[in-house]
Formats: C-alpha cells, sequence, structure tokens
C-alpha cells in the first residue's frame, strides 16, 4: 500500500498522485536539504558556481560589447569570474570592450560577489519581512565564516548598512570631483558610482581605459577609494566589533584585535618597503616630489593586499617590488571581508606560534587568550594547500606558454588573492590559461577550506588514538 507523503490543504497527497514538475520539484527540494545539512560549503560552490555562470553568459551577449559582436566565450567567462570573485584581473578592457549594458553587469557582479552571494540572498529574504530559517543561516554562515548562528542577523544587517553606507559616501564624494574636472552629469554620476562599489568591494575594476593613474596627485579621488578599500578589507564580523564597542580595544574579541594590529602593521611595512625599492626608480616614483612618493607608497601598499587599483605600471617595478607585493597579495586581508589571500588572522596565527615556539610556551596565547590547537591547525593547512595551488597554477602556465617564472607567479598569486594587480600577462595569454586563471580566482574567492570541506565525501573521526612517537624536526 502507498503510504501519503504530504499533506497539501488538509488532503493527504500519495507518491503516485502527484504530476512529475511537482515531484522533481520536491525531490530537488529535498537534496538541498540534505546537502546543506550535510555540507553547507558544497552550496556555497555551487551558488558561486551559477552566479559566475550567468554574469558569463550575459557578457557573451552581443549587447554587453561595446562594437555590437559577441566577445569569445573565454573573455565573457575570465571577465565575469573576476568580477564575481572581485578580483580586477582583466583579459580585455573595462572601458572599451563592453558596452554600458556590459559595464552595469560587471557591476553588478562585483557588488553581489563582494557581499557573497549566499549573503546577498539571505538579506533579500529579510528585506521582504522573512525570518531566516536553519537552512538560510546554515548557508549564510559558511559564506561569511560566522562562528556562531545566532550572530548572523546582526551580521547581515551590519552588511547591508554598511556597504550602503559606505558606498554611498564614497560616491557622493567622487561625483562632484569628477564633474569639476570635465566630465558630464551621467559620465560624473556613473564614473563616482562605479569606483565607490569597486573600492569597498575590493574589485579593482576601473571605468577609464587608463585606470586611475591620471589621478595620481588628486587626494580627492585617492582617499575615498583607500578608504573604501581599507574598511571593506577588514572584514564585516571586525566592523560590527567596533561599531558596538568603538574606542573599546579590550572589548573587542581576539579576531579583532588581530586584524586590526595585523591591518595596520602591514599597511606601514608595505609602505616602507615598497617606497624604499622605488624610491630612485625613474620608471615608477622616482622623479616625484617628496610628498607624492609617500602617497603613491602609501596607495600601493593598501593596493597590493587586494583593492588591485594602481598608480603605476607593475613592469616599470624593480623585481625584489614585485616579490613584495607577491607576499602581501598572498596575506591579503581580513577573514569574511571583501579582501582575498590566506587573510590576515591566518598569517597572525602562524607568526604567534612561531615566536611561542622560540619562546618555549606551551600554548600560544595572544591577549591573554589562548589559541586553540585546532586553528593553528586549520592556519598551517591553509598556507599549505594554498601555496600548493600557486604551485601547480604557475608550473602549468609556465610549461603552457614559456613564460618568465617571475611574471607568472606574480599574475597566478593576484589571481588566487584575488587582488588584480597586473604585470599585463592575462591578456597575452592563451584560451587555456586564461581559464587557469580563472580557476585560480573561483577557489581563491570562496576559500580553499570551503572548497576542501565542500568535495570531501565524508568526515572521519577516530574512535581510538596510536601511540605517540616524535620524529626528528630540522
Amino acid at each position: 500500500m502507498t503510504t501519503p507523503r504530504r499533506r497539501r490543504w488538509g488532503v493527504a497527497e500519495t507518491e503516485s498522485s502527484l504530476n512529475l514538475p511537482t515531484r522533481v520539484l520536491l525531490a530537488t527540494r529535498d537534496l538541498a536539504d540534505r546537502t546543506v545539512a550535510s555540507t553547507p560549503a558544497r552550496m556555497a560552490i555551487f551558488a558561486f558556481a551559477v552566479v559566475i555562470i550567468f554574469f558569463s553568459l550575459m557578457l557573451w551577449l552581443p549587447i554587453s560589447s561595446a562594437d555590437g559582436r559577441a566577445i569569445n566565450f573565454h573573455h565573457a567567462v575570465f571577465t565575469a569570474t573576476s568580477a564575481v570573485t572581485v578580483t580586477g584581473l582583466t583579459t580585455v578592457s573595462t572601458a572599451t570592450q563592453w558596452s554600458f549594458f556590459g559595464q552595469l553587469m560587471i557591476l553588478i557582479a562585483f557588488q553581489i560577489g563582494g557581499l557573497g552571494t549566499l549573503t546577498m540572498t539571505s538579506l533579500l529574504a529579510m528585506a521582504v519581512g522573512r525570518k531566516l530559517g536553519l537552512r538560510s543561516k546554515l548557508i549564510a554562515q559558511e559564506a561569511m565564516n560566522i562562528g556562531k548562528l545566532g550572530e548572523l542577523g546582526s551580521v547581515l544587517r551590519t552588511v547591508a548598512m554598511t556597504s550602503i553606507f559606505f558606498e554611498a559616501a564614497i560616491a557622493l564624494i567622487l561625483i562632484p570631483r569628477f564633474l569639476l574636472l570635465g566630465e558630464g552629469l551621467g559620465n560624473s554620476i556613473w564614473h563616482g558610482i562605479f569606483y565607490a562599489v569597486s573600492a569597498f568591494n575590493n574589485a579593482g575594476f576601473t571605468p577609464h581605459s587608463d585606470g586611475i593613474v591620471p589621478y595620481g596627485h588628486d587626494l580627492w579621488i585617492l582617499l575615498p577609494i583607500c578608504v573604501g578599500v581599507l574598511i571593506g578589507s577588514l572584514g564585516f564580523p571586525v566592523i560590527l566589533v567596533i561599531q558596538q564597542h568603538p574606542f573599546k580595544f579590550n572589548r573587542w574579541n581576539l579576531t579583532t584585535k588581530l586584524t586590526i594590529i595585523g591591518t595596520v602593521s602591514l599597511l606601514f611595512i608595505g609602505m616602507a618597503f615598497w617606497g624604499l625599492f622605488e624610491w630612485s626608480n625613474p620608471k615608477t616614483i622616482g622623479e616625484l616630489g617628496f610628498l607624492d612618493k609617500l602617497l603613491n607608497s602609501f596607495f600601493a601598499s593598501i593596493m597590493t593586499r587586494s583593492g588591485g587599483f594602481n598608480l603605476v605600471d607593475m613592469n616599470d617595478a624593480n623585481p625584489i617590488t614585485l616579490l613584495i607585493t607577491d607576499v602581501l597579495m598572498f596575506i591579503g586581508g581580513g577573514s569574511a571581508s571583501t579582501a582575498g589571500g590566506i587573510k590576515i588572522t591566518t598569517i597572525t596565527v602562524v607568526i604567534l606560534a612561531v615566536i611561542a615556539e622560540a619562546r618555549g610556551d606551551q600554548f600560544v596565547v595572544a591577549f591573554n587568550r589562548t589559541i586553540p590547537d585546532s586553528v593553528l591547525r586549520i592556519a598551517i593547512s591553509v598556507i599549505m594547500m594554498s601555496a600548493i595551488i600557486v604551485f601547480i597554477g604557475t608550473a602549468a602556465i609556465v610549461f603552457i606558454t614559456g613564460e618568465s617564472l617571475d611574471r607568472v607567479l606574480f599574475e597566478v598569486i593576484s589571481a588566487y588573492a584575488t587582488c588584480g594587480l597586473s604585470v599585463g600577462l592575462a591578456a597575452t595569454l592563451p584560451p587555456s590559461c586564461i581559464y587557469i586563471l580563472a580557476a585560480l580566482m573561483f577557489v581563491g574567492r570562496i576559500g580553499i577550506i570551503t572548497v576542501a570541506t565542500g568535495l570531501a565525501l565524508r568526515s572521519r573521526r577516530r574512535l581510538y588514538k596510536y601511540p605517540e612517537e616524535r620524529p626528528i624536526i630540522g
């Protein structure tokens, strides 16, 4: 006998009484429920992939190109991936290749990518008055790296308010400046909005063919962009804590303390080293005045950790500067932020572990808090897995193209860390290498741990422990 499966309008329905589309819909919903309950990371991966495919198709349409002809599909895929992953790498000029519709699609793509595809879905649900269910909370929690489900509502509200406030504020500052520089009202509004959203989301896209290089001396444009990139790179959980306890350092949680201290430290360290090695380089900042050199060094230090905007041609930079930029891009910004990289907290935890080992301490301690060994293992795993991915991507492109190692490594790290700085290599690569860079951006955006969790078939739990034995290290 067939048992009732569901009740509709108070009447029990059997599996056989449902029509085919309804059965397919219910089966899909049940599959989604089981997937989210087991590993929300898989849904995160799937959602990002669907969004990238959608924008790839949109950019492939003839209406998206300025000349009215469909672009090669690999360029559409690369641009869509770069936008959704808020990277900023391009193989074609954003200003000359894309029509207004195409640029609008790119803007929407990096706005969605910056906030997180799944976070945006949750925000829309809250906007129409719906309460977030467990499924939505699990998905958004996975996307934003939030430790407790109870914090999700506050973080989502912070995402909405912070994004709207800072993007609107930056746009309102930039629009009058573009007007004063002679641009029309329509172009000024569009460019102000585009730069504001691109900066806050650490996207690095520019609507001008020569980027922001012509504004290299204009503080009215550079400072708002810097502030947008810096705030966006902190991470929404950090912004939430600072909003709740401003100027009360002792009440900040450990993540906030490590992120702020790490951000400030890397900002000045990067500024000092970048300025030192480019100070006398006539191709970059060597012929500028003292204050302009400091401004360029400050700007570069912020942008190398995920912003992607540049005032100088990276091909003209010294090799040691490119190496320093590689390191800063690899580290990136704060966790659950619009920035990329392995994240500041990851490298900070490992540095603290090294210091603890050098001192002979039994535990890793920061601000009177003991960092669990599990966190240290995750940090080491992120660094090692990221290094392996960068190595594989670099080796593959060098093998295919025969390009020099330093240029390929720079482009690969920029893609994986979703930074967007370039030595111009991406635009010259064959389609196969373009797809490799797109894959690196995808993996780098959603996070290597999310990928590993989402692709894992199952998690293992041992109910026993083997005897300990210490191997010789070093």
